[in-house]
C-alpha cells in the first residue's frame, strides 16, 4: 500500500502559471504574468550581484536589512514585519498557523488560487463566496462567517479582475468579523492604485490585533525571479509565523536586492507613471474594439470576449500566441471566456492591440 497524503492534499489542483512559449521563430511578448515591463532597478541588480560574494555562508535568517528598508520606507516598526519566499509563502504560513482540521477560510470566487491551495494543505475547509459584478462583496463574506471561520483572505486589488475595495468597505468588513478571525489583506498590487479612497492595509493593521497585510516585490519592483514577499502585522501574529517559517527562508541575493529596490524611489515612480499611461490607453483601445473590460486599478486588464466560437477567448488566445503575444487564460479563476492582459512595454502593448484588432476584423 502506498503512503497516503493527509486529507485535502489530493483535492488541490496543480497551480498553472502563465505560459511563455510561442511558435519557433516568432518574437515573444509575454503579457501573461503581470511582470515589470521596465525590468529591474539597476541598484537592485548591483546589490544582488554583490551578494554573490560569500555564497558559502548562510544568509541572515531574519532578513534584517530588508525589514529595515521596508520599515524606513513605510514608517513601520521592523519588529512587526516578516519576509518570505514570495508573499505566497506568507499566505501559506498563515494557513498553517491558524487553520486546523475542519477550520474554515473564506475567500471570493475570483480570488488568488493560492488561498485555496494553502487552506487545503493546512487541513482547512475553503469557503468560496460570490462576488458582485467582479467586485468583492463585504455582505457575502460576512454572511459566510461561522464559528469555524479562522481566516478571511482578501486580495485588494484583486487579481485577475483588477477591482478593489475602498477603505470604508474594508473597515466595514473588519468591523463585522469576530475578533478571533484573522483578516488577511493581500495587497500585491497596491503600488499601482491611484484612487483617493484606497488604503493598502497599513491603517487597519496598525489599529487592530487581527489584521495582517501581505505585499510583494514580484510586480512593480521587477524582482519576480528572486521571490520576495513581506507582511506587516501585530506582534503576536508575526511571532507565531516566525515560529514555523524556515530559518533561512530568504536567500542573500533576494535580501540585498529587495533592500536596494525598496529605496530606489526613482525606479518606482517610473514604473507607476508607465502603468498610469498604458493602463488607460490599453483599456480605451480594447473598448474601442467592442470588447468589455473590467475596470482595473492594477497592472493588467481582464478582457471579456463574445460568446462566439470564432471570436471567443480561446480563439483569441490561439491567434495572439501564434503571433507572439502571450496573454493569460483565466478559466481556473472562473472566467472561461476572458483573457487577462498585463501592461507591458510600448511595443508589446501596441502590438497586442493591433493583433486583436486583426483577429476581430
Amino acid at each position: 500500500m502506498l503512503p497516503t497524503p493527509k486529507s485535502g492534499i489530493l483535492d488541490i489542483d496543480l497551480y498553472v502559471p502563465g505560459k511563455s512559449k510561442v511558435p519557433a521563430g516568432v518574437k515573444l511578448h509575454k503579457l501573461s504574468s503581470n511582470e515589470s515591463p521596465l525590468g529591474t532597478s539597476p541598484a537592485a541588480i548591483e546589490a544582488a550581484a554583490s551578494a554573490t560574494n560569500g555564497m558559502e555562508l548562510y544568509p541572515d535568517g531574519s532578513a534584517t536589512v530588508l525589514r529595515e528598508a521596508i520599515a524606513e520606507t513605510h514608517g513601520l516598526n521592523p519588529d512587526n514585519l516578516i519576509c518570505g519566499n514570495g508573499s505566497d509563502e506568507i499566505l501559506s504560513l498563515l494557513a498553517n498557523t491558524y487553520l486546523g482540521a475542519g477550520d474554515e477560510a473564506i475567500f471570493t470566487e475570483h480570488g488568488f488560487l493560492v488561498y485555496r491551495i494553502a487552506t487545503l494543505a493546512a487541513g482547512g475547509v475553503p469557503v468560496v463566496v460570490e462576488e458582485d459584478n467582479c467586485r468583492t462583496s463585504v455582505d457575502n463574506i460576512l454572511e459566510a462567517v461561522t464559528d469555524k471561520t479562522k481566516l478571511v483572505y482578501i486580495a485588494n486589488p484583486n487579481n485577475p479582475t483588477g477591482t478593489y475595495l475602498p477603505i470604508d468597505e474594508m473597515r466595514r468588513l473588519h468591523a463585522g468579523l469576530p475578533e478571533h478571525i484573522v483578516l488577511v489583506i493581500d495587497a500585491a498590487y497596491a503600488e499601482y492604485v491611484r484612487r483617493n479612497d484606497y488604503e493598502a492595509g497599513l491603517e487597519l493593521v496598525s489599529g487592530n490585533q487581527n489584521v495582517i497585510m501581505t505585499r510583494t516585490f514580484s510586480k512593480i519592483y521587477g524582482l519576480a525571479a528572486l521571490r520576495i514577499g513581506w507582511a506587516y502585522g501585530p506582534t503576536h501574529i508575526i511571532e507565531a509565523l516566525n515560529r514555523i517559517r524556515g530559518p533561512f527562508n530568504m536567500n542573500a541575493a533576494a535580501i540585498a536586492a529587495g533592500s536596494a529596490a525598496m529605496r530606489d524611489r526613482a525606479f518606482l515612480d517610473a514604473a507607476i507613471a508607465h502603468n498610469d499611461t498604458w493602463l488607460a490607453k490599453v483599456t480605451e483601445e480594447l473598448e474601442a474594439l467592442g470588447l468589455e473590460v473590467t475596470p482595473s486599478v492594477g497592472n493588467f486588464v481582464l478582457i471579456h470576449f463574445p460568446d462566439d466560437p470564432e471570436n471567443n477567448a480561446e480563439a483569441a488566445d490561439r491567434y495572439l500566441t501564434d503571433r507572439g503575444y502571450v496573454l493569460r487564460r483565466v478559466t481556473g479563476y472562473g472566467f472561461p471566456n476572458a483573457l487577462r492582459m498585463s501592461i507591458g512595454s510600448e511595443e508589446a502593448n501596441l502590438g497586442a492591440l493591433e493583433t486583436l484588432k486583426e483577429f476581430l476584423a
